[in-house]
């Protein structure tokens, strides 16, 4: 939570989205040329009272529209099997999924939300399949390479099409 949104953050997540952000309390990931907002860090209860199990929410257009394409190619599937059939991606994904928690822990004990409406789920699919490549993206950006192997894996996939080095922040 140390990076904490500015009100130009609100606004270009508001462009972003379409919408206000609502829960959002901290900026994930921005773009490392112009320092726009990638990924937003969102709270357990958003308005103090409605769940909100994405904590990790990818907001820049270039990142999404490339997880959609990833997603619209029918990747979600290969990507399952490989978490059920490779026992090192699954540890992997499984380790991403208690870090997953176990931050979003944190941040809910820190604002003083409650979990019980989420107890034991992340995001994505996670820890058994994956349903959401914007989510598992979204924790690799916010948390760092090596945290998500599949997040990772789509991150690699899309590097021609989006990469958090290269802005594309203004494009369409």
């Amino acid at each position: 939570m140390a990076d904490t949104p500015t009100d130009a953050d609100i606004e270009a997540v508001t462009r972003q989205l379409g919408r206000y952000p609502r829960g959002m309390v901290a900026v994930g990931r921005r773009c490392e040329v112009c320092g726009t907002p990638l990924v937003t860090v969102t709270r357990p209860l958003v308005e103090g009272r409605i769940p909100f199990p994405t904590t990790f929410y990818l907001c820049g257009t270039a990142a999404v529209r490339a997880a959609s394409h990833v997603e619209a190619a029918g990747a979600m599937a290969a990507y399952t099997e490989m978490v059920q059939s490779d026992p090192t991606v699954r540890s992997a994904y499984h380790r991403a999924h208690r870090i997953y928690l176990a931050f979003r822990h944190e941040l809910a004990r820190r604002l003083g939300d409650t979990e019980e409406h989420i107890e034991g789920i992340s995001a994505g699919g996670l820890p058994v399949r994956v349903k959401c490549l914007h989510a598992l993206m979204a924790q690799s950006l916010a948390m760092g390479p090596g945290v998500n192997p599949i997040g990772d894996l789509v991150l690699e996939r899309v590097a021609d099409e989006f990469s958090p080095s290269v802005c594309h922040c203004d494009a369409a």
